[in-house]
């Protein structure tokens, strides 16, 4: 059921401060309890090297990574939302209780996000091969296991610069859509469009400064990827915990 009028929560305003003050929190929420920052963390790092073996550039790949990842990430984000808002609350903190919630979310608005999550990416997928096609489907194509050098001609560059573009204007739309709606979605009775219509009015009163958090998320992100995706065990938990901070501080 959607939130009367009188019910939504105003959105407040936020300062680059804020974003310091939520990333302690997250910090301080995943030292408080790694345990299950490392559980759900570990569906994603295994969720790698799984996509590793099947092979990069196989069609396998393309939908594992266009169905499982966006369709699992909203139930791990609850995980870690319920584990922060427990602490926030002085509850107990067990396994029953937190996977029982994830569980439960299972028939409420959860599920819609994440099908929302998964037709944006495989659009993205779409739109992708569509833009590979539009640049380089007039050029003499080679293996790009031997040699990259199809991606340094002027077509292969422009294309990487439009993909770059295009990729980073829908993935911050991505980002509007959900970084208020996930955890709003778990904290109160509200149906999915008025979460992501809440969620994107929060980004657009605080434009700079969830264009700071967005930026600073891919950066970290990218970071953790690279040792083996191994810094995803403590970057996801931190993140996940301190986007519930930033709910609650962009929220009243």
């Amino acid at each position: 059921m959607a939130l009367a009028e009188a019910a939504k929560p105003e959105v407040k305003q936020l300062v680059i401060a804020d974003l310091g003050a939520v990333l302690r929190a997250g910090i301080a929420d995943f030292r408080r309890a790694p345990q299950f920052g490392l559980f759900f963390s570990a569906v994603y790092v295994l969720g790698g090297f799984f996509l590793i073996w099947l092979g990069a550039g196989h069609v396998s790949w393309i939908l594992a990574t266009s169905l499982g990842f966006p369709l699992i990430a909203p139930f791990a984000a609850a995980g870690l939302y319920e584990v922060s808002r427990r602490m926030e609350q002085g509850q107990p903190l067990d396994w029953d209780g937190v996977l029982g919630i994830v569980w439960q979310e299972r028939t409420r608005q959860l599920p819609w996000l994440g099908a929302i999550i998964v037709i944006y990416f495989l659009f993205w997928t779409f739109l992708a091969h569509m833009l590979f096609a539009l640049f380089m489907g007039l050029s003499t194509m080679t293996n790009i296991s031997d040699s990259w050098d199809v991606f340094f001609t002027l077509n292969g560059l422009t294309m990487i610069a439009v993909e770059l573009v295009v990729g980073a204007i829908l993935a911050f739309l991505l980002f509007s859509l959900t970084v208020v709606s996930l955890p709003l979605v778990l904290d109160r009775e509200v149906d999915f469009v008025t979460a992501m219509l809440l969620s994107l009015q929060t980004v657009r009163e605080n434009l700079v400064v969830m264009l700071v958090w967005a930026m600073f998320i891919a950066v970290l992100t990218l970071v953790a990827l690279l040792p083996w995706f191994l810094g995803l065990m403590v970057v996801l938990p931190v993140l996940g915990h301190a986007t519930w901070h930033l709910y609650r501080k962009a929220l009243a």
